[in-house]
């Protein structure tokens, strides 16, 4: 029998308020969900990455069937040869010719692919298919484009200020920022003393139940060559646990969040981040909650507003602000090359086994392969910033990045990595690129105190790579930054330097990138 609706529940979209549930009539509808091969495979996923997708999926279905609401749900196999090659597509177009849908309905992904496969999929079956807007965001992308209109820069503050006044967040009765300004940037960013962070409350840990195990033991099978692990995972793969991890985090380490959101420590964990990420990228948790609940702690009294603030500008400012900009500039935005064929490489090898002798980017590696997750200045300032001082191409660092990450999802990888990170749009996120030498990093942690490399050395055996490459990055890019006077200071500090350094610097340069200095 054919049905009235085939209601497609993505894996990044496990919430029952989803508004492609709206509406929906359990006796003429039916709900789909698919894990496929695909979606592990379009990019080298870490298999900690698969399950922290696959698992929350397998307990929203059972969610779903305690609602009693039917279901069609594809799971794979943990037998590798079992619907291999089988991809998104081509399971919906299985499943809109077994059950006749007069309509498809989807709330709108988070991936452009996504979007064009469903657009595609239905267009040859013969259905129509209807997105819906996703409630889980404060700012439509339609609202994000009328904010851009006209505007010659998309300043994240500005954006993030109209944001805070529309939905009243954080703000007096006369419209004015509670404070009196619109953010505490000079009281956050804070590094540890050198005794370092000492004793930080832990995030919360989940031990995977017998639904995790059973993807756990399904992605060790099937996916044996991906890079990580999955053992140590414990992730929240609920609503009710990620509320858990929620509360944790407000209770525990929001108040110390904004003085060390920036700082890194060797051997740490997670320090004083939330670490919820992962589970408001899956729509576990929605932003306006995540929001309420920092508000209400300053409202209250239990956190100091700069970290209140501090957090709220990180998911009703930046996070709101990536997707706009996503939607805004899609599809042509993923091409985009700006530093051209000065930005061409492969990531380096190390970005998948952490074997390296630069203290910062082993430290970094080290927590990124044991529970893909790395801080956003260990992805922005380390890692990122390596990655675009050795010339990595953005595209492909962004697919390492989806890859590794467990909370990547197209829609805030692709304007991070591509824009934010490595300059590849030429500044529409930021307007001038974050490069900075090892003495960024030096100042940031604690990790060149215990590193083979001098951060304050640019050329001899024992000089940092990152501050080799930063001379050699400026050197290469002076006149395509000349005219930016964001960077007038630093083109200023390079010009100081003799003929005969930047030849060293160069040469130096070209050996790291080579591979003919190993790092």
């Amino acid at each position: 029998m054919s049905i009235r609706h085939l209601v497609i529940v993505l894996g990044d979209q496990l919430s029952l308020g989803l508004s492609a549930l709206d509406g929906l009539q359990p006796d003429r509808d039916l709900i789909w969900m698919a894990e496929n091969d695909e979606e592990a495979t379009h990019v080298w996923c870490h298999r900690y990455r698969l399950v922290g997708f696959f698992a929350p999926m397998r307990h929203f279905r059972e969610t779903l069937i305690r609602q009693h609401l039917p279901i069609d749900y594809h799971a794979l196999s943990p037998d590798p040869q079992h619907d291999r090659g089988c991809g998104f597509g081509n399971l919906l177009e299985r499943a809109i010719r077994q059950h006749r849908p007069r309509k498809v309905i989807v709330t709108r992904p988070g991936d452009y692919r996504v979007k064009q496969i469903l657009t595609e999929t239905c267009q040859q079956a013969g259905v129509e298919i209807e997105f819906r807007e996703d409630r889980d965001f404060y700012c439509t992308p339609e609202r994000f484009a009328r904010w851009a209109a006209g505007k010659k820069s998309l300043v994240m503050e500005n954006f993030y200020r109209v944001m805070r006044s529309e939905h009243g967040v954080l703000m007096t009765d006369g419209d004015e920022p509670v404070g009196g300004q619109w953010n505490f940037d000079h009281d956050n960013r804070q590094k540890f003393g050198k005794s370092g962070p000492g004793k930080v409350p832990p995030v919360p840990s989940f031990a995977p139940d017998a639904i995790t195990r059973e993807v756990i033991a399904m992605v060790r099978s099937r996916f044996p060559d991906h890079p990580g692990s999955a053992d140590a995972f414990d992730l929240p793969v609920t609503r009710e646990q990620a509320l858990v991890a929620l509360q944790d985090f407000v209770d525990h380490r929001l108040a110390r969040f904004g003085e060390y959101q920036d700082a890194m420590w060797s051997g740490s964990g997670f320090l004083y981040h939330s670490r919820l990420s992962h589970a408001m990228n899956l729509h576990l948790l929605s932003a306006a909650e995540v929001v309420a609940a920092a508000v209400g702690a300053w409202t209250s009294g239990r956190v100091p507003i700069n970290s209140a603030e501090g957090f709220v500008r990180q998911v009703l400012g930046w996070r709101e602000y990536v997707r706009g900009i996503y939607w805004l500039k899609m599809p042509e935005y993923a091409s985009l090359n700006a530093l051209g064929c000065d930005a061409d490489r492969d990531v380096p090898a190390c970005f998948w086994d952490g074997k390296t002798e630069m203290a910062c980017v082993a430290d970094a590696m080290r927590l990124l392969i044991q529970t893909a997750y790395a801080h956003h200045i260990q992805r922005l300032m380390v890692l990122g910033l390596y990655a675009q001082l050795l010339g990595v191409h953005p595209a492909r660092f962004n697919d390492w990045h989806l890859a590794m990450y467990a909370d990547a999802i197209d829609w805030v990888s692709l304007p991070n990595c591509l824009g934010m990170s490595q300059h590849g749009d030429g500044g529409i996120m930021a307007t001038k690129p974050y490069c900075a030498s090892g003495n960024y990093i030096r100042g940031m942690s604690n990790h060149c105190q215990g590193c083979r490399y001098d951060p304050k050395r640019s050329i001899g055996d024992d000089a940092c790579p990152f501050t080799t490459l930063y001379w050699d990055f400026l050197d290469r890019h002076r006149d395509r930054f000349r005219a930016n006077h964001r960077m007038a200071m630093q083109l200023k500090n390079l010009e100081r330097k003799s003929e005969t350094e930047l030849a060293a610097i160069r040469e130096r340069a070209d050996g790291l990138r080579s591979g003919a200095i190993a790092t």
